[in-house]
């Protein structure tokens, strides 16, 4: 569910590297928002990103 349904942008796996450099994986998801917004001229609720919604890419019903 970890995906903007705009640009597509999903969670990420790396390593985390402690100080000592003892690597263990995690994982990075993006900041996702509910918002209702409008899609072929009817609001429905979408799941997207901050930075999609600050660049304009959404119109806020």
């Amino acid at each position: 569910m970890a995906r903007c349904e705009i640009c597509g942008k999903e969670k990420v796996f790396s390593l985390q590297v402690s100080h000592s450099h003892r690597k263990s994986s995690r994982s990075w998801k993006p900041n996702l928002r509910s918002v209702k917004a409008v899609v072929d001229g009817s609001p429905k609720k979408l799941h997207v990103c901050s930075r999609c919604l600050r660049s304009g890419l959404v119109e806020r019903a």
